[in-house]
């Protein structure tokens, strides 16, 4: 990739980032449309633009702290291809200036002494202040080291279709190197990020893009042949083609989401999945009457949350300089309210997974104990049993999936089920 460095790369890298640091829309997206409008960049010319601005995002406050009084685009970009992607100034050459050398010499000479926690941590402030109350101040280092690197890419085997070692055996012979996921009993882990998008696997349903945490709110969930169950966040609809599958297409799943884009793009995923069970439904609110419908007759409800998206911090790295405090606190409103209305479906025994891909307990413990008080009717069920009958060997009455500790996105989730 060095090979092709040039002014005019470093000069798209620079443009992406300008507007990714106005932080007005989902970085992956600002990201995608730049390319879109930029068809002359080649598969190695974005990935060098993706990773070298992803890296400023990732690693914002020490390479922040490294620029000092030279604080620019420009300068962010220099030091993260100096610092966190290892660059030499040889290797700078074809863009670095004669004035910028000594001052990149010593901005790559710091070290992490040189920074107070925080940002040692690349975290904003107030999300280190939260973490450190919760895991300490060396645990939230090592956290933080893992939710500043890339995250793997990960697959979900669709049970319909095929199976695991039928999928790692293709892989193998094609050269693709992959290894089965040490959780989920569907995840298969990449070792590198092929392009998937026109794989005959792929395009055949045989699997779909999914983190191997995420896979584990399926099982929690734990749906049955026959049985009316509903996603009740179901965004594009990943963990709704797992449910699917877990349910061998047979009974009723509904697809609830308030964005009709989202569902959507739920749409072509079906089509592959060979599910046929899977009715999505756009609703305007959690109190939507197609929801007041369905009260007490209904299974199981998953609840993925709307929620911060800190613990897809290694996808998403810019999640953590757009909120703070406020919008945590807007969040647990409209979480509980979310749960309330889901707890509504059930049946007696019927059962509620409310899940989060957070970090904070002001999104998970705070939101399932002030339910559990508001509602006697529900029972915390250990996780820990659930996954074990599954063969996935975890620990504690709560799933809680950190990065440091178990190579996946961060992850919380309780299982509530109603008394009969």
């Amino acid at each position: 990739m060095n090979a092709r460095f040039t002014p005019a790369l470093f000069a798209h890298a620079e443009a992406v980032l300008g507007q990714l640091l106005r932080f007005e829309y989902p970085a992956d997206a600002v990201v995608s449309r730049y390319f879109r409008t930029h068809h002359q960049l080649g598969h190695a010319d974005r990935a060098f633009v993706a990773e070298t601005v992803f890296a400023v995002l990732r690693r914002g406050r020490s390479i922040e702290a490294r620029c000092a009084d030279r604080l620019s685009d420009r300068a962010r970009l220099l030091v993260a291809l100096a610092v966190t992607r290892g660059w030499s100034q040889r290797e700078l050459a074809p863009v670095l200036k004669a004035s910028e050398e000594e001052w990149l010499a010593v901005a790559k000479a710091m070290t992490a002494a040189d920074f107070g926690p925080a940002v040692r941590c690349d975290l904003p402030d107030w999300l280190y202040e939260a973490l450190e109350a919760q895991f300490g101040a060396d645990e939230v280092l090592q956290l933080a080291g893992a939710l500043n690197q890339p995250a793997p890419l990960d697959l979900r085997v669709n049970t319909l279709k095929t199976n695991r070692a039928a999928v790692l055996a293709q892989f193998a012979a094609e050269g693709i190197a992959a290894l089965p996921g040490s959780l989920s009993p569907l995840a298969i882990r990449l070792r590198d990020k092929p392009a998937l998008a026109r794989h005959p696997l792929f395009l055949a349903g045989a699997f779909e893009v999914q983190d191997e945490g995420s896979q584990l709110l399926g099982y929690l969930t734990e749906p049955k042949r026959g049985e009316m169950v509903v996603d009740f966040c179901a965004g594009a609809g990943g963990k709704t083609l797992l449910l699917g599958a877990l349910m061998k297409n047979t009974g009723r799943l509904y697809a609830y989401d308030v964005s009709e884009k989202r569902l959507a793009r739920l749409k072509p995923r079906l089509a592959r999945s060979g599910l046929s069970n899977v009715h999505p439904v756009r609703i305007e609110h959690e109190r939507d009457t197609r929801i007041k419908r369905l009260a007490g007759k209904v299974d199981r409800v998953l609840v993925d949350a709307p929620c911060s998206g800190l613990g897809t911090l290694r996808r998403n790295p810019d999640l953590k300089w757009r909120q703070g405090d406020d919008s945590i606190a807007e969040l647990a409103v409209k979480q509980a309210g979310i749960l309330d209305a889901a707890a509504k479906l059930l049946r007696p025994g019927g059962r509620l997974v409310y899940a989060t891909c957070s970090l904070l307990t002001a999104e998970n413990e705070a939101i399932v104990d002030a339910f559990l008080t508001r509602h006697p009717d529900f029972t915390l069920t250990p996780a820990c049993a659930i996954l074990a009958s599954h063969g996935i060997e975890l620990e504690g009455e709560l799933l809680r999936l950190l990065p440091h500790r178990h190579h996946t996105d961060g992850f919380f989730a309780a299982v509530l089920d109603r008394k009969s």
